[in-house]
């Protein structure tokens, strides 16, 4: 989606947990950004707008055999750099100054005290999140200290001139209060950047690009009912009108009420040309008697690409797929080390292993946004709150979410369990405050007691984790009250559930999904 004139500020990845984290923090402030690994070429930016460089951490030394090294274009092409961690240590290194193991490491909180006013800083003390085994031990020349703390003679360092800064901590994580400004600093007062990298802005550059791309072919798209394939569908809408198709197939294993939501959403709502696909009968068949989790993904991944391949054909000549790739597929996808091979994307598991027969140009108007971007740019393009926010949903969807065989009766019983359970979550204001909440039917009966009778009925287990990353994850202290609601109101409801848990397990050990 970038063109030579769009700014950009590059991150060389060396490897730190918090490399995406920094990208994310240069995009809220309203500069775009690209993350590419550190043995990038000049070549691979040029259709970018360069105004600066930041290096991130990394878990290496600089003197080890095999570290990754800074390519020496970055720093003769005179653009500002600020190197973070193993970055400020790169950067002394290559121009000459010194590098040494630290005699106390420093993980964790500490407290820079700066030397002098710089562009970079804030001008008091302030408290900062290190992790480093290595220290500068010698400035390169021309560089001045601009802070330190106890065990950092160079906290912060820098070249006035050559706008060329280190910085020993991380101010991507939030347990560095004062990072974001100094983020700010870095790229508005030492690169110069204009900013505007906004949602209203990429919604105008993306269908200008996309109406360019296309010209007058026709695209079909495969829509989930989530967030990705729901937003690349309503902009390419937006862009082309009835020049898409939107192929919905409905697996009757989606939750309560989610196919009518998207035939309402892109049909009534929007006006788009949409082809909605009832295979459940299909599905529930291939289904039937599987309990093994990787033998149903199969199945489904399977029957879900010959129930679309059909559908494209069936439209005639179709020029381009539109796919919802996000940019952590993109920077996740790389092979190699080499930036030039991201193109080598992830499929998106909707539309992943149409047959070669099948030609299409790709438009994926995603691929350079996060997550929270994508759902920003969703509800500016219109899309329903819900649909927006919707948690993320398993590919074969209830199928994993069923331990055991499914079956149509076992599939009703965990949909009316899981609406109650987001219901309440949305009555008492903890959806947004959960990173992932689901039902989950387990493959046991437990005896209970309602009214006078014994029963011998289902289990549900509720399942409501947050996280940042989905790499780890907690498991939410939902209230007991909410809880204690949400449990009695599925006994009641739901029939033939007689017993509700709640899981309490981490990741790790523990995975958010059940199977």
């Amino acid at each position: 989606m970038t063109t030579p004139s769009r700014e950009a500020v590059i991150i060389l990845d060396f490897g730190s947990q918090y490399s995406q984290l920094i990208a994310r923090r240069v995009r809220e402030l309203e500069v775009y950004c690209e993350l590419v690994h550190y043995d990038v070429s000049a070549d691979d930016l040029a259709h970018l707008n360069v105004r600066g460089f930041i290096l991130s951490g990394g878990p290496a030394s600089v003197y080890a055999d095999g570290a990754p090294h800074l390519p020496e274009f970055i720093l003769n092409s005179g653009q500002p750099i600020l190197g973070i961690c193993y970055g400020m240590q790169l950067l002394a290194y290559h121009l000459g100054g010194k590098v040494d193991p630290s005699d106390k490491q420093e993980y964790g909180s500490a407290e820079i005290i700066p030397n002098e006013q710089s562009n970079l800083l804030v001008d008091s003390p302030q408290q900062v999140w290190m992790s480093h085994g290595d220290h500068v031990a010698q400035l390169p020349n021309g560089f001045e200290p601009f802070a330190h703390s106890t065990n950092s003679p160079y906290a912060v360092i820098g070249h006035v001139d050559r706008k060329i800064y280190g910085i020993q901590f991380h101010p991507e994580v939030t347990h560095t209060p004062n990072g974001k400004t100094i983020l700010h600093n870095f790229l508005y007062r030492i690169c110069d950047c204009s900013g505007g990298w906004t949602t209203g802005n990429f919604i105008e550059e993306s269908i200008t690009q996309i109406r360019e791309q296309v010209g007058e072919g026709q695209v079909i798209c495969g829509l989930s009912g989530g967030v990705d394939s729901s937003v690349v569908a309503a902009l390419l809408h937006r862009a082309i009108g009835n020049q898409l198709t939107c192929i919905f197939v409905n697996n009757g294993l989606m939750r309560k009420n989610e196919p009518e939501q998207v035939a309402q959403t892109f049909r009534t709502e929007m006006a788009a040309n949409l082809i909605a696909t009832d295979a459940t009968e299909e599905f529930l068949s291939a289904l039937a008697g599987v309990t093994d989790p990787e033998r149903k993904r199969k199945i489904i991944g399977e029957k879900f690409i010959r129930i679309f391949e059909a559908e494209a054909r069936n439209l005639g000549q179709v020029d381009f797929l539109a796919q919802g790739t996000l940019y952590p597929d993109v920077i996740e996808s790389a092979v190699a080390g080499k930036q030039g091979a991201a193109t080598t994307i992830k499929t998106h598991h909707n539309v992943g292993g149409l047959p070669d027969d099948m030609q299409f140009g790709l438009i994926e108007p995603l691929r350079y946004l996060f997550k929270d971007e994508v759902r920003a740019v969703g509800e500016a393009l219109g899309l329903p709150h819900r649909m927006v926010w919707r948690h993320p949903f398993p590919g074969p969807g209830l199928a994993v979410r069923i331990l055991g065989e499914i079956t149509w009766e076992r599939l009703e019983t965990l949909r009316d369990a899981d609406a109650i359970f987001m219901e309440e979550l949305w009555n008492s204001d903890w959806y947004h405050q959960t990173s992932q909440a689901f039902a989950v039917l387990l493959p046991v009966k437990t005896v209970g007691v309602m009214g006078d009778g014994r029963t011998y009925a289902d289990v549900i287990a509720l399942r409501a984790v947050t996280t940042d990353d989905f790499m780890t994850a907690d498991w939410a202290k939902l209230p007991t009250d909410l809880l204690a609601l949400t449990s009695n109101r599925i006994v009641n409801e739901v029939a033939k559930v007689n017993r509700v848990v709640y899981d309490v397990s981490s990741k790790p050990p523990a995975t958010i999904e059940w199977e």
